[in-house]
This record gives C-alpha cells, structure tokens and sequence, in this order.
C-alpha cells in the first residue's frame, strides 16, 4: 500500500551552477512520495525553483543536459560595461523558447524569489510578475551579470543577503521544511581542484608549443630561447596568488553565500537538510548538468534516510 504523501515546503539555495544539484534533489523527493507544495529559491535555486513551479522541470532539465561548451559560447553576451562581463539577457531568452513566461501568482505551486539591493542592501522578494524578471534580478551575480533596474533600485543576486531563503518559503499546516544547500562548497578541495585544472593546462600548453617548434625548423632555433607557456605564465602570476579575477570574485561569493547560509540553517532548523559539497564543480560548469543533478539526487536520499530514521 502506497504511504500518504508528506507535504514539502521546499528551500533552494544559490550557488552557480552548481545549483543544478536541485534538480536530482527534486526529483528524489517526488520518487520518496513527497509532495512540494511551495518552494522558495535565490539564484540558481530560483531559477530550477521556478522551472519546477511552472510544471516545466523536465523540459528545462533535458535543455541544460543538451548544454555544451560551445553552446555556453552562443549564449554568452559578453559586455563592454566596466561593471559586469555579461548581459545575461541571451540565456534569458533562450530559455523563454523551452519555458514560456508565466506571472508567478498564476504558477500551480507556490513561489518566491530572493533578490538583493544593492543600494541599501535590503533583501527584495518576487511573489508576483514575471518568472522571468524575478529569475534574472536573483541571479545577477556582482561583477558577472548586468544588475536589474527595477522600481527605482539596483538588484543584484539574492545570495548576497539570503542564500538559503528559509524565512521567505510559503507555509502550510502539516507540511515539512527542506532545504538543499549547495552554498557551502569545501573551499579548500575547490582550491585544489582549480589548481590541478590549471596544471595541466599548462601541461597542455606548452605540448603545443613544442608540437610548432618541431613543425618550424628553420625557426627551431630561435623558438628553443624563448620560455615556456609555465614560465610566461608564472611571470604574469602576482607572487602567492593561484587565481584571476573571475575565480577571486567566485571565491568571494562562496565565502559570503557560505557564512549567510550557515547562518540561516542555525536560525531556522529545517527539517531536512541536504548539504551538497560540489568541491569539484566550479560556478560555471553549466556544461556538467547531468553529473550535479546525480550528486543532488544521491545526498537528498541519504538525508532522507535520516528523515525517516
């Protein structure tokens, strides 16, 4: 006989993409038998939040999982503005054609999103309008995306002030708090990760640079002078530092989004806590979908496991 469904008050934290963990999460709570009856997400987390709002998880699942590097290209409107990289309006866009818009009052489940003032830094919160307008100011990560300009303010992502919105999710009479918390990356493993990267990039580089010297003869021998891609490279490295300016402003919101989220876990105590470390995963592997959804789906079954125990 089939158990009675437990109603679920959902909490998706924010975190790059490595909040794709939500999506396996999700859908180990449906396999569970439980049933979302509000969700509430800052970041990544609003943007799967609402892709699961609209009843359209799968389809933008299946969208992301086709994802590649060269399609991540396509879609990156670079900028020339001295306050952000990107535009980020094409990625909007884009999905609009897998997702239609929708006001979040019409979603069948209930719905919110975290976004943040930069000016006063006041926590601004989407339970109405355009999905789509609240998904883009919540994921407006400082320095990367364009901020929003809404009603006089300048929004930024939500995870500056509340990465893991436990306070903002709907309530209701029964229901069970569950947050998925992809903010707390091990910062030191995601170091170690980064630098083994880095190291056989170079590796890489400097076999090509030894393929040309060998391909050029009549210039073999001024080639052989010149340094290697390790030593230009070592050259242009401040003395200490492992990282560019992209890394140094992830690095910087993961240490912010991390204190804030643990912070929120110790106020609030969720029921259910499925505490994801994606050490390995960088806030741009966007490319490696289906492997976070796994690792999401894999640690909300252990933390369920510990529900039911």
């Amino acid at each position: 006989m089939k158990t009675q469904q437990q109603d679920v008050a959902l909490v998706l934290s924010s975190g790059g993409a490595r909040g794709l963990a939500h999506i396996g999460a999700i859908e180990e709570l449906e396999q569970q038998n439980f049933r979302i009856t509000s969700v509430a997400g800052c970041s990544m987390g609003s943007l799967v939040g609402g892709m699961y709002a609209a009843g359209r998880l799968e389809d933008f699942k299946q969208w992301m999982y086709d994802l590649d590097r060269s399609k991540m290209w396509k879609l990156t409107d670079l900028s020339l503005s001295l306050t952000h990289l990107m535009k980020g309006e094409r990625v909007i866009e884009a999905m609009k054609d897998v997702v239609p818009d929708v006001n979040i009052e019409d979603l069948p489940v209930p719905y919110c999103a975290v976004a943040t003032d930069w000016e006063t830094g006041h926590e601004v919160i989407f339970r109405s309008g355009s999905l789509y307008d609240a998904i883009r100011a919540s994921i407006s990560m400082p320095a990367v995306f364009s901020p929003v300009r809404r009603d006089g303010m300048i929004l930024v992502d939500g995870g500056v002030i509340n990465p893991l919105p436990l306070n903002r999710v709907e309530r209701h009479d029964g229901d069970i708090l569950v947050a998925v918390n992809v903010s707390g990356p091990d910062l030191e493993g995601q170091s170690r990760q980064r630098h083994e990267r880095e190291e056989k990039e170079l590796q890489r580089m400097e076999e090509e640079l030894n393929r040309k010297r060998a391909i050029h003869n009549p210039i073999r021998r001024s080639l052989s002078s010149l340094p290697s891609a390790s030593d230009i490279l070592e050259r242009l490295k401040p003395d200490d530092l492992d990282f560019n300016y992209i890394t140094l402003i992830d690095q910087a919101m993961s240490i912010t989004i991390k204190q804030n989220a643990a912070l929120t876990l110790e106020l609030y105590h969720p029921d259910v806590v499925a505490d994801i470390a994606l050490a390995e995963f960088d806030s741009f592997d966007y490319d490696k979908a289906e492997q976070i959804a796994l690792l999401g789906q894999q640690v909300m079954r252990q933390s369920l496991k510990a529900l039911r125990r």
